[in-house]
């Protein structure tokens, strides 16, 4: 990729290198925003390869698989390389057609593939079966010298799980689950969900576990000024009965008081 963008002006060149490394950076946890980053790169510099690739990738990456298509296309013809044969098959698939992609599944560019290629255009074409309902089809297809051996490579989890997940679908259980454990066995990286989906088989279920939440003791704390507060209401309470107590009894010793007091004598004129 460094040749290429060589051959662009050092500004440009670094602006459109920018954009390629955010697309690679997102792809996986943000392919709308690697998508988008692809889109600036491509008006830079739809001339280059690497750009055109890029593109491709971030377009399948959201599922639009025509204009992937046509970018891998591009990039194909510009640099004569059939390493993207495999993802151009699985383009078609994703456009609904997978008649052409088991089509490309034979035809000579994929004896051109390293193995790992080779592989994966093995998947797509098993992918491609069980799209038209071939499902035993599916099952022969993904059955492979690369399948049946012990040692690990990059593509061997993925392998194994589309076999298990193939036979699965065929009503083949225990075959499945002996296919997923192997699976989760050369799955270092965690690149597929085998664990879950041998949790599954043996009905076991994850529960997820509520925190206990703190706050209770707060609320106590808020609270508790509210239940000392009620006590005093009665004590106010209490002292104004007390005060009308008194009050009565004073108005009652006044009206004795009047009734005792004689009255006074009147003048003696005489």
């Amino acid at each position: 990729m460094r040749q290429e963008l060589m051959s662009l002006p050092k500004t440009l060149a670094e602006d459109v290198a920018r954009n390629l490394v955010m697309v690679a950076q997102l792809i996986d946890e943000d392919p709308e925003q690697a998508y988008a980053y692809s889109r600036i790169a491509l008006r830079l510099a739809s001339r280059v390869a690497a750009v055109r690739e890029a593109a491709g990738f971030a377009a399948y990456a959201t599922q639009k698989y025509s204009e992937a298509l046509a970018e891998f296309r591009a990039a194909r013809r510009m640099t004569g390389s059939v390493e993207l044969w495999p993802v151009m098959a699985d383009c078609e698939r994703g456009m609904g057609r997978p008649e052409r992609a088991l089509a490309m599944a034979g035809e000579p560019e994929v004896q051109k593939l390293d193995k790992a290629g080779q592989v994966e255009m093995r998947l797509v074409a098993a992918g491609a079966r069980r799209d038209m309902g071939q499902l035993d089809a599916a099952i022969v297809t993904l059955q492979s010298p690369e399948l049946a051996s012990h040692a690990v490579h990059p593509w061997t989890a993925r392998l194994r799980y589309a076999y298990a997940d193939a036979l699965l679908a065929a009503e083949r259980t225990e075959e499945a689950r002996e296919w997923f454990a192997k699976a989760l066995e050369a799955d270092k990286s965690g690149t597929t969900d085998a664990s879950d989906r041998l949790a599954e088989l043996d009905g076991i279920e994850f529960v997820e576990v509520e925190e206990i939440d703190d706050e209770p003791a707060a609320q106590d704390e808020a609270t508790a000024p509210a239940a000392e507060s009620e006590p005093a209401a009665e004590v106010e309470a209490v002292d104004e009965s007390d005060e009308a107590v008194v009050d009565t009894a004073a108005a009652d010793d006044a009206e004795v008081a009047d009734e005792v007091t004689p009255a006074p004598a009147a003048d003696d004129k005489s």
